[in-house]
């Protein structure tokens, strides 16, 4: 295990145990306690974690950690749901992506569509996007004309948000909207752990033909602080296979399409 996902994996468990001792994360993670120490004292440094006497808690802002620490947790599936959520946008698609993993994993497959068969002539997919990341990976393929929102940069999700980043979109219209949430439930709708961010992801919302929420099964059926929109808004959730069937039902029968992957 190199070092960034040994750090990835002890920031995980901090988060699952909330307060850890340094023998549980030697435990776990198989390594020596002089390790444990260190990396413990890298994540304190950074802020995602608040150190203890033998180990560590949760710091009041872990709900909200930056994005190169969230990439590995549940790769696979994110990977799985990318795929499924590229194969439903058609040629000369406005696509709207608001930011996070997911859907820095949908914009990496969007990407790939340059060269599929089914992108024909000169018909780009257009994505306008707050996330300044998937703005710069999109900017170099030929066949993604990439629009990007104004606003103030968020350095943990790298995402614009404020005033300045709904004004474009009071001016366009987009076709469909794949939408990283941090939590979604059949009855409370999708939601954000920052206001700010659900702020634009509302204004995603109210412009889009289409909505398609793109979260891993541990989002789902879970609350979250700032309300993004009612669960009547969203056309489809595009989710992994650990997906508990009777939460599928749930959302089936408020009138969403369910994708399991």
């Amino acid at each position: 295990m190199n070092r960034h996902a040994r750090l990835t994996a002890l920031l995980d468990l901090v988060l699952e145990r909330e307060e850890v001792r340094v023998e549980d994360i030697v435990e776990v993670l198989d390594i020596s306690p002089a390790t444990a120490r260190r990396d413990l004292d890298s994540l304190a440094q950074q802020q995602l974690i608040t150190r203890t006497r033998g180990g560590a808690r949760l710091h009041p802002s872990s709900s909200d950690l930056p994005l190169r620490y969230k990439t590995g947790r549940n790769a696979d599936e994110k990977s799985r749901i990318a795929r499924a959520a590229a194969k439903l946008i058609k040629p000369g698609e406005v696509v709207g992506l608001n930011g996070g993993t997911t859907t820095t994993e949908v914009g990496r497959e969007i990407a790939l569509l340059e060269t599929a068969e089914d992108v024909v002539g000169e018909q780009r997919i257009v994505v306008v996007t707050n996330a300044v990341n998937i703005a710069n990976e999109l900017t170099v393929r030929p066949r993604v004309k990439v629009v990007v929102t104004g606003g103030v940069a968020r350095p943990h999700s790298y995402e614009l948000t404020g005033p300045l980043a709904t004004l474009i979109l009071s001016e366009i219209t987009i076709d469909t909207l794949f939408l990283g949430v941090n939590a979604i439930d059949p009855v409370h709708g999708a939601a954000a752990h920052n206001e700010g961010e659900a702020a634009i992801n509302s204004a995603f919302v109210r412009v889009a033909k289409k909505v398609v929420i793109v979260a891993d099964s541990s989002k789902i059926g879970q609350t979250a602080f700032a309300r993004i929109c009612d669960v009547s808004e969203i056309s489809t959730l595009i989710t992994d296979d650990a997906l508990p069937s009777e939460m599928k039902t749930q959302f089936e029968d408020a009138g969403v399409t369910v994708i399991t992957v």
